[in-house]
């Protein structure tokens, strides 16, 4: 089945994705740079995958996580490099902006990427050409860069973290994706998709929702979005009994639903706090713990700051790095350093010309 129709009848099925869809077909049908901002799970990289469908590029679709590699090996993977350029480089290697020639480059991730590759990157688009590290001849491209973000990169432009002229350049067009319960028209149709898919990898017939579990799928905030549903249909399927998902096979608990929330006492009003406010008293405290000798002072705050963000979000990372402005590969970085979490494996790099597994594309 074509992606463009899969999109339309189950990614597409609220009116408020419906009315995104339309404006998606109009950007993709141009050649301009996009830039696809949600969070995690939302289904971004199925929006790029759409744009390039919908374009009629004939080169390839090619995906890249710029937060899976190190600064110095994603600069090799992005740019290429020529044979000797580092330790290593035994042969000349063309970069991912070469492979997706003719096609579109899908950067997911993008505000993870260093100052140094981000002036590199808008080199790139504004002279529509890529040189190799260890080469001085540019290599002229036609490649539509589509990037993807969960930060909020006005304040990392506000924090220096990202710089405004790429931020300016990558948003040409802008889409930007809901949160999967704000869109709830779309989660029982994704829901059936999804059981679709793993009936026949479970070799099972017939499977339906009972009406109890479509309520529950409805109510359910859905804090991983697309990703999470899928991965609770997926579970259901497995312990569910005569073919019927019933409410307690989904893996929901955990998480207060809207409508089994407490009802919570009026709030007393207090004055907003503004940053004028706060900052005589943060330099009040800062000039105490120095006087104080305080041992290791950054370290102190930066670590009061994330973890008190932390546990205010209820530990979801994706919440606490659009909190405190950075990426969640950043926020990841401190929690790990701070002992917050544990040590995990990465994410690794997608290259895919197009016509790879629809259910991989709708986890992105």
């Amino acid at each position: 089945m074509a992606l463009s129709i899969r999109a339309k009848a189950l990614l597409f099925h609220d009116p408020r994705s419906a009315e995104l869809l339309e404006r998606v077909e109009l950007i993709a049908r141009s050649d301009a740079t996009t830039l696809i901002i949600g969070e995690t799970g939302t289904g971004k990289e199925l929006i790029a995958r759409h744009i390039h469908k919908v374009s009629e590029r004939r080169g390839p679709f090619v995906a890249v996580n710029c937060g899976a590699f190190s600064e110095t090996l994603i600069d090799a993977e992005l740019f290429g490099h020529e044979a000797g350029a580092f330790t290593g480089a035994t042969q000349a290697r063309a970069g991912w902006f070469e492979a997706a020639n003719g096609g579109t480059l899908f950067l997911d991730e993008i505000g993870d990427l260093s100052m140094a590759l981000q002036v590199k990157l808008l080199r790139v688009l504004q002279e529509r050409q890529v040189v190799r590290l260890g080469a001085r001849q540019p290599i002229p491209l036609n490649v539509r860069l589509v990037a993807a973000t969960n930060v909020d990169l006005h304040k990392a432009v506000a924090a220096d973290h990202f710089r405004s002229d790429l931020y300016y350049r990558l948003g040409v067009a802008t889409v930007e994706l809901a949160p999967l319960w704000e869109r709830s028209g779309d989660i029982l149709p994704l829901a059936r998709h999804f059981i679709g898919v793993y009936s026949g990898k479970l070799k099972l017939e017939g499977v339906t929702l009972s009406p109890e579990a479509q309520l529950a799928l409805l109510e359910y905030e859905w804090p991983g979005n697309i990703r999470e549903l899928e991965n609770v249909i997926h579970f259901a399927l497995i312990v569910c009994r005569n073919t019927v998902i019933q409410v307690d096979d989904l893996k929901l608990t955990g998480i207060a639903r809207r409508s089994q929330r407490p009802a919570a006492a009026a709030p007393v009003p207090v004055p907003a706090p503004t940053p004028e406010g706060f900052a005589p008293r943060l330099a009040a405290l800062v000039n105490g713990m120095i006087e104080a000798d305080q041992p290791d002072l950054f370290d102190t705050f930066e670590q009061a700051v994330v973890r008190t963000a932390f546990e205010s979000c209820n530990r979801n990372q994706v919440q606490t790095a659009r909190v405190l402005g950075i990426s969640r590969n950043i926020l990841r970085t401190h929690l790990k350093r701070f002992g917050l979490i544990g040590f995990e494996g990465g994410a690794a790099l997608a290259a895919d010309p197009l016509g790879g597994n629809g259910a991989e594309a709708l986890r992105h």
